[in-house]
């Protein structure tokens, strides 16, 4: 989806259109969710720059504190008309999705078509990559934006994408990049020359051969309707870094409820619970511990997640605190079947 959250924003505050907007929090430590095209034109603006940075760049723009219920509703939206029209499609976050087109006689004018439902249902926008395999169909998404629909085999993008750094490529961050570029690795087709088993003996033999297929824009990656849920978690940052232990107990119990109540919504119980410290100093800890039975009982999470943040007794001011629920019951009667690989597949990115 195009700018997803500033997008959301606009359709009911239709008089900030063509306007720069920006969505993020208010605290000191606050980041920029998503900023609207006109943000990013004239200040660069973009997902994740600290807020501060923001307001430095553009103090004229109009911030918007995010609104989640009302993006969530949105997506929801959005993917049922995904779902109306493609039998595959697996969803990967509030503005992303993945289609499988195998079989679908021209994958193009069908998800242009599908782009036209989207933005006479909603009045929101997506861009489209239409690739061989997922890693390259996100790539292609990217292309066009906003509103693009772009078509890219493997060996265009083996053209098209040569000198571009790997970090291109997801997965592949700055230190890889940084790693690479130390090896004389600077563009995708200096990672192609390179021979699996030399990347092997550097990276390791998994790593390695995983940066052997990237270079090579090789993905097998199937589009899979749903995931297995592993584990469930909510945190919070906090604006100031905390050291009075009361305050962190109750944050604990915070978490602990509103964790639960997510599980219980989903109809989800874990065996493992966990917590997870970040200090002032960004070292960071976890601990967990795992019960007899399945639960997503707070009264049954929030005093396990409490003895645990009291056992590791931070000694440093506390700039993270997060619990989870994991080890979850697996449900064998609503197993998803299994999918079918996909070959043309569909990427919306914001």
């Amino acid at each position: 989806m195009d700018a997803f959250y500033a997008s959301v924003e606009l359709r009911r505050r239709p008089e900030l259109q063509g306007k720069p907007v920006v969505v993020c929090g208010s605290g000191p430590r606050a980041v920029v969710t998503t900023a609207s095209y006109e943000a990013r034109k004239l200040a660069g603006i973009h997902s994740a720059m600290p807020a501060a940075v923001a307001r430095r760049r553009l103090p004229d723009a109009v911030y918007l504190p995010p609104d989640f219920p009302a993006y969530r509703e949105a997506s929801g939206q959005v993917m049922d008309v995904l779902r109306r029209n493609v039998e595959v499609v697996e969803v990967v976050g509030l503005d992303e999705a993945y289609l499988d087109l195998t079989g679908i006689f021209s994958p193009k004018a069908t998800m242009r078509r599908i782009s036209n439902e989207i933005r006479e249902e909603t009045q929101l926008t997506c861009s489209v990559g239409i690739s061989d395999s997922r890693m390259l169909a996100k790539i292609t998404s990217e292309l066009g934006k906003p509103r693009g629909l772009v078509v890219l085999s493997r060996e265009q993008a083996l053209e098209r994408f040569a000198d571009h750094s790997p970090g291109l490529i997801p997965g592949i961050g700055p230190k890889t990049v940084s790693r690479l570029e130390s090896m004389g690795i600077k563009t995708l087709a200096d990672l192609r020359d390179w021979e699996r088993i030399a990347l092997e003996d550097t990276f390791g033999p998994r790593s390695g051969a995983w940066l052997h297929a990237r270079g090579n824009l090789w993905d097998q990656t199937p589009v899979t309707p749903e995931h297995e849920t592993k584990s469930q978690s909510t945190e919070i940052t906090f604006d100031v870094d905390v050291t009075q232990r009361s305050e962190l107990e109750r944050h604990i119990a915070e978490l602990s409820e509103e964790l639960c109540r997510r599980l219980r919504k989903r109809e989800l119980e874990g065996r493992t619970i966990g917590i997870k410290v970040r200090l002032d100093d960004w070292t960071n800890a976890t601990r967990s511990h795992t019960v007899d039975r399945p639960t997503n009982d707070p009264e049954v999470v929030g005093p396990i997640a409490l003895d645990l943040l009291r056992a590791y007794d931070p000694q440093r001011p506390v700039r993270l605190l997060g619990v989870r629920v994991a080890s979850f019951e697996k449900n064998e009667a609503a197993a998803e079947p299994e999918p079918t690989p996909g070959q043309l597949q569909l990427g919306l990115a914001s």
